[in-house]
């Protein structure tokens, strides 16, 4: 969901790639919930940090501790910022379809604040 909101807010203004702790299929509540913004993740390809082609970043930002762990395991010996976001894991909610789909809202409209904040340019400075 974050690679897809990144892509929608900023378009080719900075390269964004994603990946998880595992490779598993995109959950069809993310693709739901995406999809009420606009946003088509329908043909994503799940990838794990073993799959990414490029390791030249300048900043990861990983949203579990065991992610953040890979992400520190991997930019040891790189110049690169890594930053840690706690989400919930909308997958582990239980419940009604209504209750799936509002943890998988939660989590999509946390994550697009955030990117809001984080790379938004805001206002130009005045010269």
């Amino acid at each position: 969901m974050a690679e897809g909101l990144l892509k929608q807010l900023m378009g080719h203004q900075i390269y964004v790639d994603s990946c998880g702790v595992r490779a598993k299929e995109v959950d069809g509540f993310s693709i739901a919930v995406m999809d009420e913004l606009g946003i088509d993740i329908s043909g994503h390809r799940a990838k794990s940090f073993d799959d990414l082609e490029d390791t030249f970043f300048d900043v990861i930002i990983s949203l579990s501790p065991e992610a953040q762990h890979k992400a520190i395991e991997l930019t040891r010996t790189m110049a690169c910022d890594v930053e840690y976001w706690p989400t919930l894991d909308p997958s582990l909610i239980e419940g009604s379809r209504e209750a799936r789909l509002a943890a998988w809202r939660q989590v999509r409209d946390q994550l697009r604040k955030r990117i809001i904040e984080r790379f938004s340019p805001g206002p130009a400075p005045q010269v």
